[in-house]
Parts: C-alpha cells; structure tokens; sequence
C-alpha cells in the first residue's frame, strides 16, 4: 500500500468475511469514549468512521449511539469496500449516521478529518508486510487530534485486543501508542487466553524472546498469584494483577477505574516487536 492516499484510485482494501453480532465491538467503544471523551464533549459534533464494518449496520448504529452519550451530535460514517453492504446498510441511515464506499484511504464527505477511525477484525486477514501500510493510510487521514482504533476481537466480543495508533506526524513513522487487553473477567480462564486475537501485527510474535510473549506470560503469573481473590470476584482479582503488575514495575496504565472493567494497557514499547 501507498502511504499516500492522494496517489491511490478506488476503495484500498479486501473484502472481508463481513461476519459480526450485536454488541461485539462494546469493549472498543467503551475505551474510545474514554480516551477521546475530551475532544468529543469540546465540539460534540465530530465525525467517526467505523472501517470496514460488515455484512450489517449493526456495529456503526451502536457505536454510533454510545459515542452520542458523550457527544450527542457526533456524526458517524460507516465505509465499506463492497458496494452490495454499503447498499443494504443505507437503509439504516439517519440522525448523524452515514454509510459509504471506502477502504483505507478512508473517504469522508468533503475531506473531513475523522476524529477517530475504529478498523476493527480488519487486518487480521491480511499479511503482517501490508499493515503499517494501512495503519499509514488511515492515520493519515485523521484529525490532528483523533486516534486509530485497531485490533481483533472474539465473535461476541468477551476478549478483545487492540492498538491505539495516533494521527500521522509528517516528522515521525506512524506508530502504535498502546496496546490494550480487554476481557469479561469471569470468561477467562487467565489473561494469555487471549493470544489468539492479537492484532496482526503482534500475533506472530507471540514466541519466547519477544516482548508481546514476555507480557501475556507476566499477565499470568500476577493472575495466578492473585488467586485468592477469586473469592470474591474475578473482577477484583484481575485489578488486584494490574496492581501487582505496576507495583513491580511494569509500564501499566490508568488506574483501577479502567481495570475493574477488565482492561490492562502497556505503551506500545512494551510490546513491540524485536528485529529477528
């Protein structure tokens, strides 16, 4: 892929399986009204793209209506790179809610910069060369102050992991800022359970050497010690392991408000891939 979207004709992307169910993407709305909940109550009136969003409306009108708790007049684009989805999801269309053909060039109406894009079960697909390319296309196009949501979930969104990645800066490579484990506490049997739906561009690197490996073994072994208090609740033993974690030291951030909803979130140089 290009990095520069002016140079490229027609939706940039592969169609995917398209396949989702209500309330799968919940855990990645919940963390964007979080992360962006500044921006969107100053001009609540912001546009955000739901990239790639499937076979049916269903996950642009509900991110749709829970960004709106925080900014009830933000508008949201779904983009499609099949003309036949765009078309079925239209006729959901209305009070602020859009759909559309477009790929990672992300096409908005009259170039407007999306404060954020949510690409999510997107590139999982696609070969780990051909994702900083996206990420490059997407970021791109974001307002200076909008983030990039991308990662991959399981079908009815009990574990989710995905990059926040931040607009292009023309002085820097487009980069992840962080990586984010989101799970229903009381699903998971420990947190390396989610190894299967890693982003693509950590999934392969899940090996003994690498630091996304190091992570998910370090998430075990704090779950483990904090057994005890399964007592009373997996909930509370998993904000007893990000505890744990910060207190030796690991990079975790935020605080017990977004851990008791099952989240943990590293810099993305915790993870980062080595050179092999």
């Amino acid at each position: 892929m290009h990095p520069d979207h002016r140079h490229l004709k027609g939706p940039q992307g592969t169609v995917t399986r398209g396949t989702t169910n209500p309330n799968r993407l919940r855990r990645i709305d919940r963390y964007a009204a979080f992360l962006l909940e500044s921006p969107l109550r100053h001009d609540s009136d912001r546009l955000v793209v739901d990239l790639g969003f499937g076979a049916a409306a269903t996950t642009p009108a509900e991110m749709h209506a829970r960004l709106r708790r925080t900014a009830p007049r933000v508008r949201t684009l779904g983009l499609e790179i099949e003309p036949a989805r765009v078309a079925v999801a239209a006729a959901h269309a209305g009070a602020g809610l859009d759909f559309a053909l477009g790929g990672f060039e992300v096409p908005t109406p009259g170039g407007e910069r999306p404060v954020l894009i949510r690409a999510y079960n997107v590139l999982r697909q696609y070969p780990e060369a051909e994702v900083p390319g996206a990420w490059a296309l997407m970021a791109a196009r974001l307002a200076a102050d909008g983030l990039l949501i991308e990662g991959t979930c399981d079908e009815i969104g009990r574990t989710a992991v995905f990059l926040t990645i931040p607009a292009a800066n023309a002085a820097a490579s487009v980069r992840p800022a962080t990586l984010t484990i989101s799970v229903k506490t009381d699903f998971i049997d420990h947190p390396a359970q989610v190894a299967d739906r890693l982003p693509k561009a950590l999934i392969h690197h899940n090996v003994p050497g690498q630091p996304v490996h190091e992570w998910l073994l370090a998430l075990d072994r704090a779950w483990y010690t904090a057994a005890p208090l399964a007592t009373f609740s997996p909930r509370q033993r998993w904000i007893a392991m990000c505890r744990a974690l910060k207190q030796a030291g690991e990079p975790v951030l935020h605080g017990p408000a977004r851990w008791r909803l099952g989240e943990v979130t590293v810099p993305w140089e915790r993870v980062a891939p080595l050179e092999r």
